[in-house]
């Protein structure tokens, strides 16, 4: 437990050295200071009496639909955006991992490889956490000041957008162990965002692809890889309080982060520094 401590102390460490951690703290507070003082709602005994934003007023409405549909939006922006500056953020930090002196002062400890690539993971994964946890946390709250409703939707939402990520940094990771190279894990891990959505289209899919083996490798991908449109949707559900039809896209994500997270463990033990 000591050397996981260290080992998740100093990925902080350099989250902060690198200004990755107030850069995204910044980004946060930015969008908390945009909801506070931008937007407007007004509750007159329990009813919506006006709501506007930019000075704008919105069509009036049911207060509940209006901040659940506005906080849908937000999970949104913060599920998509979000994830492409941990991304970028996190690729780094992992590869700098693998930087010629720091890999082998690394080795040199009386740590596992297993427990040190693990440790950088579960680091990277605490600094992108803070952050998600501290904007969805104070977005609650501020919509919860301003109108009374607390659901719990929204909190959730947070969970679901930490375990996408979870997921994508295994992809780093593995990226990482194989090349070294963060511009690679970049561009792999963003075709992996932007092909899963396409994927998910099986309808449309089918209708444009002639071939059959053509199908069945669009059905065969969209299994295999993490489906981050089908955990967005899941997501909107949740904070609009509706029924999720599956939980197929959650679980078959996870497989396919244990897979990923595996590969990576398991070339880093083999590789020679």
């Amino acid at each position: 437990m000591i050397a996981t401590g260290a080992l998740i102390l100093d990925t902080f460490r350099e989250a902060f050295a690198r200004r990755i951690f107030w850069g995204f703290f910044g980004c946060c507070t930015a969008l908390l200071l945009f909801l506070l003082f931008i937007l407007r709602i007004d509750v007159v005994a329990g009813a919506l009496a006006t709501a506007s934003i930019f000075g704008n007023t919105l069509p009036t409405t049911n207060v509940q639909n209006l901040v659940e549909q506005t906080q849908s939006v937000i999970a949104m922006i913060l599920y998509f955006a979000g994830m492409a500056l941990s991304v970028f953020a996190s690729a780094g930090l992992v590869s700098a991992m693998f930087e010629q002196g720091r890999i082998e002062l690394l080795l040199s400890k009386p740590v596992s490889r297993v427990h040190l690539l693990l440790g950088r993971y579960v680091g990277n994964l605490l600094v992108v956490a803070a952050n998600i946890v501290y904007l969805v946390a104070g977005s609650w709250i501020i919509f919860g000041v301003k109108t009374s409703l607390w659901g719990g939707g929204f909190l959730v939402s947070s969970l679901c957008t930490v375990f996408m990520f979870a997921v994508l940094l295994t992809v780093i990771v593995l990226v990482g162990a194989l090349w070294d190279s963060a511009a690679v894990a970049i561009m792999v891990t963003f075709a992996i965002m932007i092909v899963t959505p396409i994927l998910a289209q099986k309808a449309t899919l089918e209708r444009l692809l002639s071939s059959e083996w053509s199908r069945d490798m669009a059905r065969a991908l969209y299994y295999a890889l993490p489906k981050t449109s089908d955990v967005a949707v899941i997501i909107r559900h949740l904070i609009l309080n509706q029924p999720v039809d599956s939980w197929m896209p959650v679980w078959s994500t996870a497989i396919f982060g244990a897979v990923a997270l595996g590969l990576g463990v398991w070339r880093f033990q083999r590789r020679s520094f």
